[in-house]
């Protein structure tokens, strides 16, 4: 069976202001989500599901989902605070979903197949989702917890124009990861890179750090724990409007209670992502060298 390819494209992107989703960056107008769709093809993924806001799916959809007709099977999942969640009769009240945890659960009906999960607005590059691929061919007969996640080098994930946040990675001696620590406000000044916490201490982080870019893969089986851990989170937070069930949360409770390994598959690619809108041109710069080099034919979709 052909693993699936889950795109979180549910967010706005407050800090770029728009919606960066569908931004045209390729030489012939393509969105990241085409490169990273055209990469999973060629890497073996079968089907491609979009989770997507309401207010955003008929843009979106006519953007982006006729391209790949033909290509892949593509479905969607709407993430909203009003999505039922088998186990939880009343949601509490908030105006924006409960993060990325919350996205992977909302398209448990869409998959039935080891799956890679990664965020729309990112670019991976083709190694990570050959080396994602290779992973869950392994895994087709198993319903256990094995897992992966692409890790990226620290220095490979900066802006230019601003902080970044990042999941700091570590790992043991077999390469599984034992926990993934959210650093905020991460930024290079003269050379060195440093993370600022929440009492405005800097504190410095090797270049070679690795780093989460929201890049997994998972079985099927990742949904009932999940399910559990995101019931017993909003009972808990049904007063806090702004607590986010993310997904290195999930994985975390998981290795803590010896339930799941990581395997870490270290990619050495440059990663571009628009976190700020000075981002675009570095991006579209990017693309272009990769058309020149014959990395991507251009247009994409010939």
């Amino acid at each position: 069976m052909k693993p699936t390819l889950l795109v979180l494209a549910a967010g706005m992107g407050s800090r770029y202001g728009g919606l960066k989703q569908i931004d045209q960056v390729g030489p012939s107008g393509e969105t990241i989500i085409e490169y990273s769709v055209y990469d999973a093809i060629k890497a073996g993924f079968g089907k491609v599901v979009f989770v997507i806001r309401r207010s955003i799916e008929e843009a979106f959809k006519e953007a982006l989902g006729n391209k790949f007709a033909g290509l892949i099977e593509v479905d969607y999942a709407i993430q909203e605070i009003d999505v039922k969640i088998d186990g939880i009769d009343n949601m509490p009240k908030r105006k924006k979903p409960w993060g990325t945890g919350h996205a992977l659960l909302v398209a448990a009906s869409k998959i039935n197949a080891p799956f890679a999960v990664i965020n729309a607005d990112d670019f991976y590059g083709s190694g990570a989702f050959k080396a994602l691929a290779t992973f869950t061919q392994k895994l087709q007969d198993k319903n256990g917890y094995e897992y992966a996640m692409v890790g990226y080098v620290l220095k490979n994930t900066l802006s230019d124009y601003g902080s970044v946040s990042r999941g700091v990675c570590e790992t043991n001696d077999e390469n599984h990861l034992i926990g993934v620590t959210e650093r905020t406000k991460i930024q290079a000044e003269n050379g060195t890179i440093y993370f600022t916490d929440d009492s405005g201490q800097k504190h410095e982080l090797p270049d070679n750090t690795v780093v989460s870019m929201n890049f997994w893969g998972f079985t099927p089986s990742i949904f009932n724990e999940l399910r559990k851990q995101f019931i017993d989170f909003v009972a808990q937070n049904t007063d806090n409007p702004k607590a986010e069930f993310y997904i290195p949360l999930v994985v975390n409770n998981m290795i803590v209670n010896d339930m799941a390994t990581i395997e870490v598959l270290t990619c050495e690619d440059k990663w571009f992502g628009i976190t700020y809108k000075e981002d675009k041109e570095i991006v579209k710069k990017a693309f272009s060298q990769f058309v020149s080099q014959g990395v991507y034919p251009s247009p994409l979709w010939r």
